[in-house]
Protein backbone atom coordinates (compact mmCIF):
# COMPACT_ATOMS: atom_id res chain seq x y z
CA UNK A 1 0.00 0.00 0.00
CA UNK A 2 1.51 3.57 -0.81
CA UNK A 3 0.81 6.54 1.39
CA UNK A 4 -1.47 8.22 -1.06
CA UNK A 5 -3.74 4.86 -1.12
CA UNK A 6 -4.83 6.07 2.03
CA UNK A 7 -6.63 8.45 0.62
CA UNK A 8 -8.45 5.81 -1.48
CA UNK A 9 -9.29 3.45 0.81
CA UNK A 10 -12.59 3.98 2.22
CA UNK A 11 -12.32 1.26 5.48
CA UNK A 12 -8.76 3.06 5.68
CA UNK A 13 -9.71 6.17 6.05
CA UNK A 14 -12.56 5.30 8.56
CA UNK A 15 -10.54 2.94 10.90
CA UNK A 16 -8.18 6.05 11.03
CA UNK A 17 -11.05 8.10 11.84
CA UNK A 18 -12.47 5.76 14.40
CA UNK A 19 -8.95 5.51 16.29
CA UNK A 20 -7.40 7.97 18.47
CA UNK A 21 -5.89 11.09 16.02
CA UNK A 22 -1.72 10.54 17.46
CA UNK A 23 -2.96 6.42 17.05
CA UNK A 24 -3.66 6.74 13.58
CA UNK A 25 -1.16 9.89 13.02
CA UNK A 26 1.59 6.92 14.15
CA UNK A 27 -0.51 4.18 12.24
CA UNK A 28 -0.06 6.20 8.79
CA UNK A 29 3.64 6.73 9.72
CA UNK A 30 4.57 3.06 9.88
CA UNK A 31 2.63 1.94 6.71
CA UNK A 32 4.74 4.59 4.85
CA UNK A 33 7.94 3.85 6.12
CA UNK A 34 7.69 0.29 6.41
CA UNK A 35 5.46 -0.43 3.15
CA UNK A 36 5.30 2.11 1.02
CA UNK A 37 8.52 2.97 1.12
CA UNK A 38 9.57 -0.48 -0.26
CA UNK A 39 7.54 -0.23 -3.39
CA UNK A 40 8.55 3.24 -3.99
CA UNK A 41 12.37 2.65 -4.43
CA UNK A 42 12.90 5.34 -7.19
CA UNK A 43 11.19 8.33 -5.36
CA UNK A 44 13.56 6.92 -2.07
CA UNK A 45 16.39 6.99 -4.18
CA UNK A 46 15.53 10.53 -5.89
CA UNK A 47 14.86 11.55 -2.19
CA UNK A 48 18.48 10.47 -1.75
CA UNK A 49 20.19 12.53 -4.20
CA UNK A 50 18.55 15.74 -3.59
CA UNK A 51 18.99 15.58 0.18
CA UNK A 52 22.72 15.03 -0.38
CA UNK A 53 22.43 18.23 -2.35
CA UNK A 54 20.45 20.59 -0.06
CA UNK A 55 22.66 18.95 3.17
CA UNK A 56 25.89 17.95 2.53
CA UNK A 57 26.89 18.79 6.58
CA UNK A 58 25.41 15.92 6.92
CA UNK A 59 27.25 12.36 6.91
CA UNK A 60 25.46 9.43 5.45
CA UNK A 61 23.96 7.95 8.48
CA UNK A 62 22.33 10.99 9.44
CA UNK A 63 20.66 11.19 5.54
CA UNK A 64 19.08 7.94 6.04
CA UNK A 65 17.62 8.68 9.35
CA UNK A 66 16.43 11.70 7.70
CA UNK A 67 14.92 9.68 5.05
CA UNK A 68 13.21 6.87 7.19
CA UNK A 69 11.48 10.30 9.54
CA UNK A 70 10.65 12.08 6.02
CA UNK A 71 8.52 8.63 4.97
CA UNK A 72 7.22 8.31 8.52
CA UNK A 73 6.01 12.08 8.20
CA UNK A 74 4.61 11.60 5.00
CA UNK A 75 2.38 8.85 6.22
CA UNK A 76 1.49 10.84 9.25
CA UNK A 77 0.13 13.66 7.18
CA UNK A 78 -1.96 11.21 4.81
CA UNK A 79 -2.82 9.49 7.71
CA UNK A 80 -3.89 13.02 9.34
CA UNK A 81 -6.64 13.47 6.83
CA UNK A 82 -8.98 11.95 8.49
CA UNK A 83 -8.49 13.57 11.22
CA UNK A 84 -7.72 17.58 10.87
CA UNK A 85 -10.52 18.57 12.97
CA UNK A 86 -9.01 16.59 15.99
CA UNK A 87 -5.97 18.27 15.65
CA UNK A 88 -6.46 21.96 15.24
CA UNK A 89 -6.24 22.71 18.78
CA UNK A 90 -3.48 24.35 21.35
CA UNK A 91 -3.29 20.29 22.47
CA UNK A 92 -1.62 19.89 19.29
CA UNK A 93 -0.94 23.42 17.67
CA UNK A 94 2.09 25.85 19.25
CA UNK A 95 2.47 29.06 17.39
CA UNK A 96 6.30 30.79 17.54
CA UNK A 97 5.63 34.54 19.06
CA UNK A 98 1.79 33.61 19.08
CA UNK A 99 0.27 37.42 20.12
CA UNK A 100 2.37 39.11 17.47
CA UNK A 101 1.17 36.32 15.18
CA UNK A 102 -2.77 37.27 15.82
CA UNK A 103 -1.98 41.21 15.56
CA UNK A 104 -0.89 40.42 12.28
CA UNK A 105 -3.82 38.13 11.36
CA UNK A 106 -6.04 40.79 12.90
CA UNK A 107 -4.89 43.29 9.91
CA UNK A 108 -7.77 45.12 7.99
CA UNK A 109 -6.60 44.22 4.29
CA UNK A 110 -7.13 41.29 2.64
CA UNK A 111 -3.79 38.72 3.11
CA UNK A 112 -2.11 35.85 0.70
CA UNK A 113 -0.59 33.61 3.19
CA UNK A 114 2.03 31.41 1.62
CA UNK A 115 3.72 28.02 2.38
CA UNK A 116 5.04 24.54 1.69
CA UNK A 117 4.78 21.37 1.75
CA UNK A 118 6.14 20.68 4.92
CA UNK A 119 5.11 19.40 7.94
CA UNK A 120 1.15 18.87 7.52
CA UNK A 121 0.40 21.27 5.26
CA UNK A 122 -3.46 20.33 5.39
CA UNK A 123 -3.40 21.02 9.41
CA UNK A 124 -1.71 24.43 8.91
CA UNK A 125 -4.48 25.16 6.33
CA UNK A 126 -7.09 24.20 9.11
CA UNK A 127 -5.57 25.98 11.78
CA UNK A 128 -5.57 29.33 10.01
CA UNK A 129 -9.11 29.07 8.99
CA UNK A 130 -10.40 28.14 13.01
CA UNK A 131 -8.41 31.02 13.98
CA UNK A 132 -9.13 33.71 12.22
CA UNK A 133 -12.97 35.53 10.58
CA UNK A 134 -11.77 35.88 6.87
CA UNK A 135 -13.21 34.05 3.87
CA UNK A 136 -10.67 31.49 2.93
CA UNK A 137 -9.84 30.25 -0.33
CA UNK A 138 -7.03 27.71 -0.58
CA UNK A 139 -5.15 27.01 -3.92
CA UNK A 140 -3.67 23.34 -4.28
CA UNK A 141 -2.13 21.13 -6.94
CA UNK A 142 -4.22 17.95 -6.83
CA UNK A 143 -2.64 14.28 -7.50
CA UNK A 144 -2.74 12.68 -10.82
CA UNK A 145 -5.30 9.71 -9.81
CA UNK A 146 -8.80 10.59 -9.73
CA UNK A 147 -9.90 8.77 -6.58
CA UNK A 148 -7.25 10.40 -4.62
CA UNK A 149 -8.14 13.81 -5.92
CA UNK A 150 -11.89 13.77 -5.42
CA UNK A 151 -11.21 12.43 -1.93
CA UNK A 152 -8.27 15.21 -1.28
CA UNK A 153 -10.89 17.71 -2.45
CA UNK A 154 -13.92 16.63 0.13
CA UNK A 155 -11.41 16.64 3.01
CA UNK A 156 -10.12 19.87 1.88
CA UNK A 157 -13.46 21.68 1.51
CA UNK A 158 -14.40 21.06 4.67
CA UNK A 159 -11.18 23.46 6.22
CA UNK A 160 -10.54 25.44 3.58
CA UNK A 161 -13.33 27.05 2.27
CA UNK A 162 -13.64 26.71 -1.48
CA UNK A 163 -10.27 24.96 -2.64
CA UNK A 164 -9.64 25.04 -6.49
CA UNK A 165 -6.83 24.20 -8.13
CA UNK A 166 -4.16 26.65 -10.12
CA UNK A 167 -5.01 26.57 -13.52
CA UNK A 168 -7.00 29.09 -14.83
CA UNK A 169 -8.29 29.97 -11.07
CA UNK A 170 -7.00 33.56 -11.96
CA UNK A 171 -10.25 35.67 -11.96
CA UNK A 172 -11.86 33.64 -9.19
CA UNK A 173 -9.00 34.56 -6.95
CA UNK A 174 -9.48 38.36 -7.90
CA UNK A 175 -12.47 38.22 -7.02
CA UNK A 176 -12.10 36.64 -3.79
CA UNK A 177 -9.74 39.28 -2.94
CA UNK A 178 -11.25 42.18 -3.88
CA UNK A 179 -15.54 41.74 -3.36
CA UNK A 180 -15.11 39.95 0.17
CA UNK A 181 -14.18 42.07 3.26
CA UNK A 182 -10.24 41.06 4.81
CA UNK A 183 -10.21 37.75 2.62
CA UNK A 184 -7.56 35.71 2.80
CA UNK A 185 -5.71 33.16 0.39
CA UNK A 186 -3.65 29.86 1.11
CA UNK A 187 -1.28 28.83 -1.26
CA UNK A 188 1.42 26.18 -1.82
CA UNK A 189 3.79 27.79 -3.74
CA UNK A 190 6.70 24.56 -4.23
CA UNK A 191 4.94 23.27 -6.84
CA UNK A 192 6.58 20.39 -8.57
CA UNK A 193 6.95 20.47 -12.41
CA UNK A 194 8.97 18.52 -14.67
CA UNK A 195 10.62 16.29 -12.28
CA UNK A 196 12.10 19.47 -11.15
CA UNK A 197 10.76 22.22 -8.40
CA UNK A 198 10.73 25.69 -9.06
CA UNK A 199 10.73 27.46 -5.86
CA UNK A 200 12.70 27.43 -3.18
CA UNK A 201 14.95 28.71 -5.09
CA UNK A 202 18.16 27.17 -3.37
CA UNK A 203 21.04 29.52 -4.79
CA UNK A 204 19.21 29.00 -8.45
CA UNK A 205 18.59 32.40 -10.76
CA UNK A 206 14.96 31.17 -10.76
CA UNK A 207 12.06 34.34 -12.19
CA UNK A 208 8.65 33.91 -9.65
CA UNK A 209 6.60 30.93 -11.65
CA UNK A 210 3.18 29.29 -11.07
CA UNK A 211 1.45 30.05 -8.30
CA UNK A 212 4.20 32.24 -6.65
CA UNK A 213 4.10 34.48 -10.02
CA UNK A 214 -0.15 34.85 -9.74
CA UNK A 215 0.51 35.60 -6.10
CA UNK A 216 2.64 38.72 -6.75
CA UNK A 217 0.60 40.39 -9.91
CA UNK A 218 -2.74 39.64 -7.73
CA UNK A 219 -1.72 41.25 -4.63
CA UNK A 220 -1.03 44.50 -6.47
CA UNK A 221 -4.52 44.62 -7.53
CA UNK A 222 -6.20 43.49 -4.69
CA UNK A 223 -4.22 45.37 -1.87
CA UNK A 224 -3.21 42.42 -0.16
CA UNK A 225 -0.07 41.96 2.21
CA UNK A 226 1.84 38.33 2.15
CA UNK A 227 2.62 36.41 5.06
CA UNK A 228 5.13 33.33 4.74
CA UNK A 229 4.50 30.32 7.23
CA UNK A 230 4.83 27.32 7.87
CA UNK A 231 3.88 24.33 10.16
CA UNK A 232 6.30 21.91 11.38
CA UNK A 233 6.18 18.67 13.07
CA UNK A 234 7.67 18.52 16.52
CA UNK A 235 6.88 15.25 17.67
CA UNK A 236 4.51 12.69 16.69
CA UNK A 237 1.08 14.32 15.98
CA UNK A 238 1.73 17.77 17.54
CA UNK A 239 3.10 20.69 15.09
CA UNK A 240 4.60 24.30 15.69
CA UNK A 241 3.81 27.31 13.29
CA UNK A 242 6.68 29.21 12.31
CA UNK A 243 5.51 32.71 10.40
CA UNK A 244 7.64 35.54 8.71
CA UNK A 245 6.15 39.24 9.36
CA UNK A 246 3.79 40.42 6.53
CA UNK A 247 5.24 41.60 3.44
CA UNK A 248 3.65 44.93 1.78
CA UNK A 249 3.61 44.92 -1.86
CA UNK A 250 2.71 48.82 -1.55
CA UNK A 251 6.56 48.94 0.54
CA UNK A 252 8.65 46.18 -0.98
CA UNK A 253 9.29 45.70 -5.15
CA UNK A 254 8.87 42.00 -6.41
CA UNK A 255 12.33 41.09 -5.81
CA UNK A 256 12.74 42.41 -2.48
CA UNK A 257 9.39 40.10 -1.47
CA UNK A 258 10.44 36.81 -3.15
CA UNK A 259 13.58 37.67 -1.86
CA UNK A 260 12.75 37.60 1.55
CA UNK A 261 9.73 34.31 1.09
CA UNK A 262 12.60 32.28 -0.90
CA UNK A 263 15.15 33.19 2.58
CA UNK A 264 12.47 31.89 4.66
CA UNK A 265 10.83 28.57 3.12
CA UNK A 266 13.72 27.83 1.13
CA UNK A 267 15.33 27.85 4.89
CA UNK A 268 12.87 25.63 6.23
CA UNK A 269 12.51 23.09 3.45
CA UNK A 270 16.03 22.45 3.95
CA UNK A 271 16.23 22.61 7.61
CA UNK A 272 13.08 20.15 8.01
CA UNK A 273 13.87 18.81 4.42
CA UNK A 274 12.46 15.10 6.44
CA UNK A 275 9.18 16.88 6.19
CA UNK A 276 9.42 18.04 2.82
CA UNK A 277 7.29 16.32 0.68
CA UNK A 278 8.92 17.83 -2.96
CA UNK A 279 12.34 15.94 -2.15
CA UNK A 280 11.52 13.12 -3.62
CA UNK A 281 9.50 14.84 -6.67
CA UNK A 282 12.38 16.91 -8.34
CA UNK A 283 15.57 16.19 -9.40
CA UNK A 284 18.10 18.96 -8.21
CA UNK A 285 20.80 17.58 -10.53
CA UNK A 286 19.41 18.60 -13.83
CA UNK A 287 19.35 22.11 -14.87
CA UNK A 288 16.16 24.05 -15.15
CA UNK A 289 14.67 24.98 -18.23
Amino acid sequence: MTAGAMLSNPFLFTLLRILPASIASWLGGWLSANIARKSMKLRDQRARANLAILRPDLDEGAREAMLTRRWFNLGRTMAELANVDRLVSARHVSITDEAAYREALGSARPMIFLTVHVGNWDVLAAHLKANTDRPPLGVYQPPADPKQAAMLQRARQSYMGEAITGSAAARAILRHLSDKDRAMLYILVDERRERQVWFPRFGRDLPPSGNLSVALRLARKAGARFLPFCMVRTEGANFRIDWHPPLDPIALTDDQIMAQVDAFLGKACVDHADQWLALHDMDLTAPTA
